[in-house]
């Protein structure tokens, strides 16, 4: 038999497997083609499903397991793989477990807590700050985390918010301690992590610690019989006033937690936190999601840029967590041989701007960056799964099922969302602007915040497409592209953000008003080129026949507000703007901006190297578009 004969000899496949594999590569293309992020989204929404469905399934079984819960598991399962590195201190999960214990036991020998209490906690980044958090919640504490920025009057607000039985100060914050320990309610008692005390009415906290047992308190005092029990408050700027203790759930937490985890971080990473433990950022998706994994974290006291690389270098790190601003000042740092010597392969945050997403990449390597959005007291979040550069997340018609939300139509003039002739709210079109809102139901609550219920109201959107309907209002304007990519746009109303933290222009306002020569100040952020977020900007009116003092004004801000909010730009005005209903315009003076070559009024800009204001010059405006003069 021939080769051709012998080929022909063999038996042929059937016509209908070449048509299937045609059918395969043109449905390959067509996916390519039509739904080039399907796979991704299936895979997204899968880990969705399952994080839910384990949930659900301890809920059936009547059981409640929170991520405290989860941390004791693993200090009895992997008691020897540290927990935290701190200062190049390493603390295994049992080191960590045993020190909460004497936490707790201190407490409970001093008989002042029962469970649901709530503990204050103003604390900077070290281990004790996660010692006395995990030790309170042994005892079914809440927990407040109190701002370290926040100074004076705002700090005994957030204090009296959350109506505290203990505030915990730790060694570094004595001298803010001070400043309010006279105005402090007399039924707050004091505990300092020191062994002796210049206060006489502080009780001392790290020499009792010492003496105390590690034996595990009752495991009933911790157990929660429901996931939408408040566990913490976390403060947040919200949309207006003072800051609000924004109420979290077990169920809150444990979301937090597994985000890492959703962006394929797993127990052999090591992920480097250097935002403050106050923020949900870092306590929820890093302290929490270290736990989920059951991972190790580098804990360092503040972010630093000329450290930042040698650290990750030097703890070997895989997952850094960062704001947009992060990623700014490093890449705002001198180029240095082998900045892509590392092996931090994901980095998780928010707020990260388009031209830095892209330096960053160029600069340090392939990392991941996952963006992703959130509010703390927020029922809504979105991640961005496919990498895509400027999005913070993406949806579709099955994430719309789960966490149902909506882009409305926002009146900026009237600060607030358009309505119909109908009374009905407009969704916008694709690639418009709208305000996120976030429909309220039993799977997707809105704890709220404590204190007063007005606060809690005003996120409230009643009614909005049908009577009846209730939608939690972000505060934040949301684009969404004809790829259903969402963008974060700007925020609204009497907020906005420099250096990370939000600003709330009428706190700003209330403390610049208490100068006897001050009529009327009205705050609001204005653009820099270079800059994320906005930096903040006060217009003033003097009262009659008061000059201006800015020594004065200098001292009144820094004394009284977090360095954050202190505004950058003052400009002088004889007359206040107001709108139709009778609240300060600030559209114009938003547009108007701090440019001297176009406005009249007498313009100031706080120089932070002469520590005072200065007559903003058409010179120093231009040194500060050009990166001249650090903000």
């Amino acid at each position: 038999m021939t080769h051709w004969n012998r080929l022909y000899s063999l038996p042929m496949l059937p016509s209908w497997v070449a048509g299937a594999a045609a059918g395969a590569v043109s449905l390959h293309l067509i996916q390519k083609l039509l739904f080039p992020y399907f796979w991704a989204d299936l895979k997204y929404l899968l880990k969705v499903l399952l994080y839910g469905l384990t949930m659900e399934a301890y809920r059936l079984r009547g059981r409640t397991v929170t991520v405290l819960d989860k941390f004791v598991k693993l200090a009895e399962k992997q008691p020897h793989k540290p927990f935290l590195i701190y200062e190049g201190t390493v603390h295994t999960y049992q080191d960590v477990d045993r020190r909460s214990n004497r936490v707790a036991r201190v407490f409970l020998h001093h008989g002042a807590l029962k469970k649901g209490d709530t503990v204050a906690l103003l604390m900077s980044n070290e281990p004790d700050f996660i010692h006395v958090w995990f030790g309170l919640a042994k005892l079914g504490c809440v927990v407040a985390f109190l701002n370290f920025n926040v100074r004076s009057r705002s700090l005994l607000h957030c204090v009296s918010s959350c109506e505290p039985k203990i505030l915990v100060v730790g060694a570094d914050l004595l001298g803010t301690l001070e400043e309010i320990i006279p105005n402090l309610q007399k039924d707050v008692s004091v505990w300092v992590m020191t062994n002796d005390s210049a206060f006489p009415s502080a009780h001392t906290l790290l020499d009792k610690i010492e003496a105390a047992s590690e034996e595990p308190v009752p495991v009933n005092r911790r157990s929660a019989t429901n996931l939408k029990s408040t566990v913490l408050y976390i403060f947040t700027s919200g949309t207006t006033g003072l800051p609000k203790a924004a109420v979290i759930s077990h169920m809150q937490v444990l979301k937090g937690a597994a985000g890492l985890w959703a962006f394929g971080a797993t127990a052999k990473d090591i992920v480097y936190i250097t935002l403050p433990l106050y923020h949900s950022a870092a306590s929820l998706l890093g302290i929490g999601g270290c736990i989920e994994l059951g991972a190790t974290c580098v804990l360092r006291k503040k972010f630093s840029a000329s450290q930042f690389w040698s650290d990750c270098k030097k703890y070997n790190v895989t997952v850094i967590q960062y704001i947009g601003e992060l990623c700014r000042y490093l890449c705002s740092q001198p180029v240095k041989e082998g900045e892509k010597n590392h092996k931090v392969r994901l980095a998780v945050g928010n707020g990260v701007r388009i031209d830095v997403w892209r330096e960053f990449l160029d600069r340090f390597g392939t990392i991941k960056i996952c963006e992703f959005y959130g509010a703390t007291e927020g029922n809504i979040c979105f991640m961005n799964h496919t990498g895509k550069i400027g999005s913070v997340g993406r949806t579709n018609f099955f994430y719309k099922l789960f966490f149902p939300f909506d882009l409305i139509k926002y009146d900026f003039q009237k600060d607030e969302p358009i309505r119909n002739k109908h009374g009905w709210c407009e969704k916008v079109k694709k690639g418009e602007a709208g305000l996120l809102i976030s429909k309220i139901n039993a799977k997707n609550p809105f704890f709220g915040y404590a204190g007063s219920k007005r606060h809690t109201e005003k996120k409230l959107l009643h009614d909005v497409f049908k009577k009846g309907d209730l939608y939690f209002n972000t505060g934040d304007l949301m684009v969404q592209d004809h790829e259903n990519f969402l963008y974060f746009w700007d925020r609204i109303g009497d907020t906005f953000r420099w250096k990370g933290e939000n600003v709330a222009t009428t706190e700003v306002s209330d403390v610049i008003v208490m100068l006897d020569f001050i009529q009327e100040a009205n705050v609001y952020g204005v653009s820099v080129s270079d800059h994320e977020g906005k930096a903040g900007m006060a217009s003033l009116i003097l009262k009659p026949n008061r000059s201006l003092d800015l020594e004065q004004i200098y001292k009144q801000v820094r004394t009284y507000l977090p360095s954050y909010a202190c505004p950058l730009f003052l400009r002088v005005q004889e007359k206040m703007e107001m709108t139709g209903t009778f609240k300060q315009q600030k559209f114009l003076l938003v547009d108007e901006g701090f440019n001297p070559s176009i406005i009249a009024d007498p313009l100031y800009f706080l120089d932070k190297s002469k520590k005072a204001y200065v007559l903003l010059t058409k010179e120093i405006h231009e040194m500060i578009l050009c990166g001249e003069i650090k903000l």
